[in-house]
């Protein structure tokens, strides 16, 4: 016999493994430890394990299929199956989810083949703590649309669990409802980098026409002044990436109101001098590569890091970022060349540190050389919410083509529409309009603007998901 620490006794059991909080004794977090954990199938074994679950659930408990219930989706390389494992690692339940349309994967998924065990189901919540696990692995995959289609009488635990219907539905002869879940990337990412600015600034005067506008015009001249400050959390750990990306947020806002760089301004706070010259170091060399001379600025050391950069450019004629109207169609321009920035991942694009000069001159030159209705240059709020931006400013709302938007397949959907992408100008113009001639971007219409207010992600089977419900900044009309 056997001694526990508790006085207990018991004969060893040599055909399974081992549990050494069972070999210790330790009954009180043995009585606290989850009777399940979820994960990816991980073999062969766990794979058919889930399938002979869906089969005795689906095939022989409730006839909705004959002989087995495997379909396409389960032959796609790209489905992922999550499995419920008690405690001794036998696979309770599961569930696939994984891209819907074929080929390139625009970040539409669904899940299905929800299961879970005869003897698992009840009150451990097992079905419902699947569900939750597979909608947090589609978004971490870069879903923006995620569906499934669930029987009639699952429609409740979906709803409990935040899912909305969509509408009813006939799978296998039997009644299901269309569910989907509300993914809020897009609009969490517009709110938190854009939306107290019109409140904000309500006491600041604005330009007539330019409101919310990349750059601004200086009365009475053609120059056009543009200013950006870096986040100090970037320019502290990331000082020459700092320093490049303040010349070319800059440049890029002089570029979408089709205006050509004279100069740049900078102001530098830095630790010490060491830190200070890591930040300029960056800055020169952005301003070599785009052409554009620094005039001048102000550098302050021993304080915390800060970066900020003033650009003045020259146009006759400026390209506001409300110009457009209901029935124009958008377009995105962008670089897809280089990867994303070490550290950055999901968040920040490098298409430019690799790009000559006449490269980056071409993008930066298009808007001025196509004048199209209306520009704006994408920012930290992303294509969408750069869009929905562009749309507030010109008093209408947009609907983006998800298939349709030029991106790096590299990036996941939800990444790119959410990232600072580089070099990324949003047009629209009259359907029919020249595109923008910018080297080596990438452009394509993907979208138009409409009436009402917001943004809509428009599928390949006509749906439309709302990313942004209402306005992005509320600044109102330009």
């Amino acid at each position: 016999m056997s001694g526990y620490l508790d006085g207990s006794t018991a004969l060893p059991v040599a055909d399974r493994p081992v549990d050494i909080l069972a070999l210790l004794g330790d009954r009180s977090t043995l009585a606290r430890r989850p009777a399940f954990h979820i994960e990816q199938a991980a073999d062969k074994d766990e794979l058919a394990a889930y399938r002979r679950l869906r089969r005795d659930a689906f095939v022989h408990e409730q006839g909705l299929f004959t002989g087995h219930d495997l379909d396409d989706r389960d032959a796609d390389p790209r489905t992922l199956v999550l499995v419920a494992k008690d405690h001794v690692g036998a696979v309770v339940g599961g569930v696939r989810l994984g891209p819907v349309a074929d080929g390139l994967d625009i970040g539409w998924w669904a899940g299905g083949r929800l299961v879970v065990a005869p003897g698992a189901r009840g009150p451990q919540g097992i079905g419902a703590a699947l569900v939750r696990a597979a909608c947090a692995r589609a978004e971490a995959e870069g879903a923006l649309r995620f569906d499934a289609t669930v029987q009639a009488r699952n429609e409740v635990l979906f709803k409990r669990l935040g899912w909305r219907r969509v509408r009813e539905a006939t799978v296998a002869g039997a009644p299901h409802v269309l569910m989907r879940w509300p993914i809020a990337r897009i609009a969490a990412q517009a709110a938190v980098t854009k939306a107290v600015l019109g409140p904000l600034l309500a006491a600041l005067p604005a330009p007539a026409g330019f409101a919310g506008d990349d750059g601004a015009p200086v009365p009475g001249t053609d120059v056009i002044a543009a200013c950006d400050a870096i986040v100090p959390s970037m320019v502290e750990r990331d000082p020459e990436w700092a320093g490049w990306c303040s010349v070319l947020v800059n440049v890029n806002d002089l570029a979408a109101m089709g205006a050509s760089p004279l100069g740049l301004l900078d102001a530098v706070g830095a630790k010490d001098a060491v830190h200070a010259a890591r930040i300029l170091a960056g800055l020169a060399r952005a301003a070599d590569a785009y052409g554009v001379p620094v005039l001048g600025g102000h550098t302050q050391l021993g304080v915390p890091a800060a970066l900020s950069v003033t650009a003045l450019g020259r146009t006759d004629h400026p390209v506001p970022g409300g110009g457009g109207r209901p029935g124009h169609t958008v377009r995105l321009t962008a670089d897809l060349g280089g990867s994303w920035r070490a550290g950055y991942r999901g968040r920040q694009w490098d298409s430019t540190t690799h790009r000559r000069t006449g490269e980056l001159r071409a993008m930066t030159g298009a808007v001025a050389a196509t004048r199209p209705a209306a520009a704006k240059d994408v920012s930290m709020a992303g294509i969408a919410g750069t869009l929905g931006m562009l749309a507030e400013a010109s008093g209408c709302g947009a609907v983006l083509d998800v298939a349709a938007v030029p991106r790096p397949s590299e990036a996941s959907t939800g990444d790119w529409l959410t990232c600072f992408p580089g070099f990324a100008m949003l047009t629209t113009d009259a359907p029919g309009a020249p595109p923008l001639a910018a080297g080596p971007a990438t452009g394509a219409v993907c979208g138009e603007l409409t009436e009402g207010h917001g943004v809509g992600l428009r599928w390949p089977d006509g749906e439309i998901t709302e990313a942004v419900t209402s306005t992005v900044t509320g600044m109102g009309t330009a």
